[in-house]
């Protein structure tokens, strides 16, 4: 039994009667199959394709409850309210500060289950507000494969592809235009993605958050969450998987280290002969 305080998120509604066609047309994730009582990442994105937000949605009786990074969070209102123009929506900040998360225990009254944790067969429930630590969260996320914001990519730095969103559930290829949607569209008909999520593991503790991760002598990413022996790190795979097939060694700084797929995503790792 064991739960986190998370004090740097924030809390929004989108509501009224076109709430849910109102988003649907802006965001990755897909509306119409999102459940009561489930939190589905999703993303607004740049017309490149990029994340520019990064967020956890779930459904109200009458709208939709959205957790994002307290930092943007009014960023994030204020450019969905520039798309508003004539729908009947309303879109208003919730008071409540932070998020507790909860796992290895029965589900809070009011609480969403986490679909990114489901994916990894963990049952991690989010809800507004609360207090105390945030400790144990950071390496729960690195054992799951559940990436943040901030942590572990840049916003408008990052494709939903490098982050796992077309496995995760964050991004839907069949409901329709959206913001980036083409260029989205494109990499996962093209198969293009090279640069991907993967958990990092060591015999040592990992060096700090940022640190090149290289194989011979090219850097092919840095990392990102860092929890002890274990991390978090988009890397490119393609170089990965040909430092895997050869026995070339993967280093993080200059502690040798183990990269994985997460087992969910289905993923395996590519073998390029050679490489831009």
């Amino acid at each position: 039994m064991a739960r986190a305080f998370l004090a740097l998120r924030g809390w929004f509604t989108v509501s009224g009667p076109d709430a849910s066609d109102f988003l649907q047309g802006l965001i990755t994730t897909d509306l119409d199959t999102l459940e009561t009582g489930a939190a589905a990442p999703g993303a607004l994105l740049t017309p490149q394709g990029k994340i520019m937000f990064f967020f956890m949605i779930s459904r109200m009786d009458d709208g939709f409850l959205i957790e994002t990074d307290a930092e943007v969070l009014d960023a994030l209102i204020k450019r969905l309210t520039m798309y508003k123009l004539r729908a009947k929506v309303d879109i208003a900040k919730r008071d409540e500060k932070g998020a507790t998360v909860v796992w290895g225990e029965a589900r809070p009254h009011g609480a969403a289950a986490d679909l990114r944790f489901a994916k990894a067969g963990i049952d991690l429930y989010r809800l507004p507000g609360g207090s105390g630590s945030a400790e144990g969260y950071d390496a729960l996320r690195a054992e799951a494969g559940v990436p943040e914001a901030g942590a572990d990519f840049t916003l408008q730095d990052a494709f939903p592809h490098d982050i796992l969103f077309d496995k995760s559930g964050g991004v839907s290829f069949k409901k329709g235009c959206y913001v980036g949607q083409e260029v989205v569209s494109r990499m996962q008909h093209r198969s293009t993605a090279r640069r991907r999520l993967v958990t990092v593991s060591a015999e040592t503790d990992l060096p700090a958050s940022g640190t090149e991760i290289r194989t011979g002598g090219k850097v092919i990413g840095e990392l990102g969450t860092v929890a002890g022996q274990t991390g978090l790190a988009i890397i490119r795979i393609d170089r990965a998987g040909t430092a895997l097939a050869s026995g070339t060694p993967i280093v993080a700084g200059e502690v040798p280290v183990t990269v994985a797929l997460p087992a969910w995503s289905g993923l395996e790792f590519l073998n390029a002969e050679s490489e831009d």
